[in-house]
C-alpha cells in the first residue's frame, strides 16, 4: 500500500502517468503472461523487447547459442541431451496440432509467414488476448533458449511453469518478422514447462512462426520412467506438520508428494515434511517418484494423525454479504493517529498494514511501531473488541516497499506458519495480499491453502493488486485469485496511482471517472470472480493517493452501475452484479483526517446495497 512508515502515498511512489490513447498505454505495459511486474517511477515504454519476471527488466540474457540438429520443420532430431527444438510443429505447417489457443482465437495461414507452409495466426478480443500455447517436456535444472518470430502490434512470447522465475518478452510493434528471444532455468523437479504467445486486448491479430526452445530435452526414448518409491513412512509430527521419508529410487531426480490424493510438494531428496496442516486430522500420504522420461506409480499410502493445537482464538465473525474494508496504519505519516477501537464503525473489515520480512524467507512478523504509543495487550484486546462487534481484523502483507518473497515450497510453508502464528498471536481473522513486486501464482496459491488448512473455514482471505494485475487471468495475481477462489474473501483492487487502463470492452479508461471503475471491474467479474469476491478500492481523500481520488459519490454511483444497472457513465455492463462485495480505502486514519466522510457516505451505500 505504501512505503513502510515513511510517505503518506498508497502506491503513491509507483503509480503509471495517466495516457491519452490505447498505444501510449499498451506501451507502457509489461507482459502479463508470466505475471505481474513492479512498475518504476512514471512507467513509459520500453525501449525494446524486455525480459520479465518476478524483479527482472531489461533485455533477455543467454547463455550461449543452442543451435543443435533441427529438422526442415522445425522438430528436433537424436536424442533428447541434445539442444534441438523441443516444441512440436513450431512452424505451424501441421495446422494448431499441438498448439491451443484461447476461445478459438488462434488459425494456422499460408501467408504471411517466415519460413515453410504456415504461421499462426491470432486475433485478440476484448476480454482474451489470443494466447497459444504449448506444455513441452524438459529436464530439471537445465537452462533453455525460447525464442520466435513474430508480426504485429503488442505481441508477446514467454514461458510459464519454470519452477523459478518464469519469463517473457514482447514486442510493442513489428511491421515485418522480428525475433523475440527469452531464457530460463528450470526448478529442481520440473520436467514440463508451458511455452505460449499472445496479443493485447482488442488489439489487431499477431503472427507467429518458427517458435523454438532449446535446452535438454525431457523423455529421452531410451529412458524408463522410474518405478513407485517404497518404505513409505511417516516421522515426527507437530499440530501443523507431519515429516515423512521413503526409500530413494534408483534414476529418479525428484518426488511428489501427495496428501488425500492431491500434490502439495515436490521433494529432491527421499523426505519431506508437509505443513499447513490442521490440528488432530487425520491425513493419508503418498509419494512419486520423477524424472524426465515422466511420473512413477504412487507409492502404497501411510496414515498419520497431526496433535492437538492449542491457544486458537477462534472462528471470527462472517463477513457481511456487502462490507467495507479499510486499511489502518501501523505507523504516523500525517494522517489521523488511530488505535483499532479507533477505526470507523462502517468498516467491516480492518487491515493492519503492514506485517514486515524476516530474515527467513516467505516468513512474516509484526511489531506496533513505538511511535504510537500503543500497548500490545491494549492492541490484542482492541482486535476482540472488535471481533465481538462483528468486525474482521487482517494482517496485511507487502505494501510498496514490502520484500516479503514466496516462490518456492519452502518459503510457501514459512509464509503460512508465520502468519497462522501472528493468528493465534493477535486475533488476527486472516491475511490480506498487498504484494507490489509480483507474486508467484503457484506458491502463493501453496502458501493460502496451506494457512486455509490451518485456520479453518472461517479464514478471511482479501487481495489488493494494482490495476495492471487483473488486466488478464493470465497475470500472477488473477491466476492466484482463481486458484483459490473456493476461500477467496474478497480482491479489493486499487483503481487508483494507476493512470489508463483497458476496460473489459477493450476501450481505454481514464481513471478518475465512473467508467474506469466499472469497466475495469468488468474484466474481474466476467473473467471468474464471484461478484462477492469484487470490490472497489479508492482512496480515502486526495492526500492518501498519488492519483485516482474520486468522491465517495462516484464510488456509490460505480457501485449501482455493477449492481443495479443504475448509474453509469458511457461504459454499461451487458448484466448486473447483485452480489458484488462492495468497497475498499486507503485508509481509515486518512478517512479520519477528512473527518470521516468517506466511510460516512461509502459505508451505508454499500451495506444497503441490494
Amino acid at each position: 500500500m505504501v512505503p513502510h512508515r515513511q510517505t503518506a502515498l498508497h502506491r503513491g511512489r509507483r503509480r503509471i502517468p495517466a495516457l491519452a490513447a490505447a498505444a501510449l498505454l499498451l506501451a507502457a505495459l509489461p507482459a502479463l503472461g508470466s505475471g505481474p511486474t513492479a512498475h518504476a517511477a512514471g512507467g513509459g515504454a520500453p525501449a525494446g523487447p524486455a525480459t520479465t519476471g518476478s524483479n527482472r527488466t531489461g533485455p533477455a540474457t543467454t547463455d550461449g547459442n543452442r543451435t543443435g540438429s533441427v529438422t526442415a520443420n522445425g522438430n528436433r532430431t537424436g536424442s533428447a541431451t541434445t539442444d534441438g527444438n523441443l516444441t512440436k510443429n513450431p512452424g505451424f505447417e501441421a495446422g494448431l496440432a499441438g498448439w491451443a489457443c484461447s476461445g478459438g482465437s488462434g488459425t494456422a495461414v499460408a501467408s504471411p509467414v517466415h519460413t515453410g507452409s504456415g504461421a499462426l495466426k491470432a486475433a485478440p478480443a476484448g476480454a482474451d488476448n489470443a494466447r497459444c500455447a504449448q506444455t513441452v517436456a524438459v529436464r530439471p535444472g537445465s537452462s533453455y533458449t525460447l525464442s520466435a518470430w513474430v508480426q504485429g502490434s503488442y505481441v508477446y512470447l514467454g514461458a510459464d511453469g519454470t519452477g523459478t522465475t518464469d519469463v517473457s518478452t514482447w514486442t510493442p510493434s513489428a511491421g515485418s518478422w522480428q525475433q523475440l528471444t527469452t531464457t530460463f532455468t528450470t526448478g529442481p523437479a520440473t520436467t514440463s514447462v508451458t511455452v505460449y504467445t499472445h496479443g493485447w486486448y482488442g488489439q489487431p491479430a499477431y503472427f507467429a512462426d518458427d517458435i523454438t526452445l532449446t535446452g535438454p530435452g525431457g523423455g529421452d526414448p531410451g529412458e524408463p520412467a522410474p518405478g513407485a518409491p517404497g518404505g513409505l513412512r511417516a516421522g515426527a509430527v507437530t499440530a501443523s506438520s507431519v515429516a515423512l521419508s521413503w526409500d530413494a529410487v534408483p534414476g529418479a531426480t525428484g518426488y511428489n508428494v501427495y496428501r488425500d490424493g492431491t500434490k502439495v510438494l515436490s521433494a529432491e531428496a527421499a523426505s519431506a515434511t508437509v505443513t499447513g496442516l490442521a490440528a488432530s486430522t487425520s491425513y493419508r500420504f503418498e509419494v512419486s517418484a520423477t524424472n524426465a522420461a515422466g511420473e512413477s506409480p504412487k507409492s502404497a499410502a501411510v496414515t498419520a494423525t497431526t496433535s492437538p493445537g492449542g491457544g486458537d482464538p477462534g472462528p471470527g465473525p462472517s463477513v457481511p454479504e456487502h462490507a467495507v474494508t479499510g486499511y489502518w496504519q501501523n505507523f504516523n505519516n500525517g494522517a489521523t493517529v488511530q488505535k483499532i477501537s479507533d477505526v470507523q464503525s462502517q468498516y467491516d473489515i480492518i487491515a493492519v498494514a503492514f506485517a514486515d520480512a524476516t530474515t527467513t524467507p516467505g516468513a512474516v512478523d509484526f511489531r506496533l511501531d513505538p511511535a504510537l504509543n500503543y500497548t500490545e495487550a491494549q492492541f490484542k484486546a482492541d482486535i476482540a473488541a472488535k471481533r465481538a462487534a462483528g468486525k474482521s481484523v487482517v494482517i496485511s502483507i507487502g505494501g510498496e516497499r514490502g520484500t516479503v518473497t514466496v516462490n518456492d515450497a519452502s518459503s510457501a510453508a514459512h509464509f503460512a506458519d508465520s502468519v497462522y502464528a501472528l493468528m493465534r498471536a493477535y486475533g488476527f481473522d486472516g491475511v490480506d495480499i498487498d504484494l507490489e513486486n509480483g507474486l508467484n501464482p503457484t506458491y502463493m496459491t501453496q502458501a493460502l491453502r496451506a494457512l486455509s488448512a490451518k485456520a479453518g473455514s472461517g479464514l478471511v482471505i482479501t487481495m489488493a493488486p494494482q490495476t495492471i494485475d487483473m488486466q488478464s487471468t493470465s497475470a500472477g495475481y488473477f491466476r492466484t485469485a482463481l486458484n483459490i477462489k473456493d476461500i477467496l474473501t474478497v480482491v479489493n483492487m486499487q483503481y487508483y496511482n494507476s493512470g489508463s487502463m483497458n476496460g473489459c470492452d477493450g476501450k481505454v479508461y481514464a481513471q478518475g471517472s465512473v467508467d474506469f471503475l466499472t469497466a475495469l471491474a468488468c474484466i474481474q467479474l466476467e473473467g471468474g470472480l464471484d461478484p462477492s469476491q469484487v470490490g472497489l478500492g479508492l482512496p480515502a481523500s486526495p492526500r492518501a493517493a498519488g492519483g485516482g481520488y474520486v468522491s465517495p459519490s462516484v464510488v456509490n454511483s460505480a457501485l449501482d452501475c455493477l449492481a443495479k444497472g443504475t448509474s453509469c457513465g458511457s461504459f454499461k455492463p451487458s448484466r448486473t452484479y447483485p452480489g458484488i462485495r462492495g468497497a475498499m480505502t486507503w485508509s481509515t486514519n486518512w478517512d479520519a483526517a477528512g473527518g470521516s466522510s468517506w466511510s460516512g457516505a461509502v459505508g451505508p451505500h454499500v451495506h444497503g446495497l441490494p
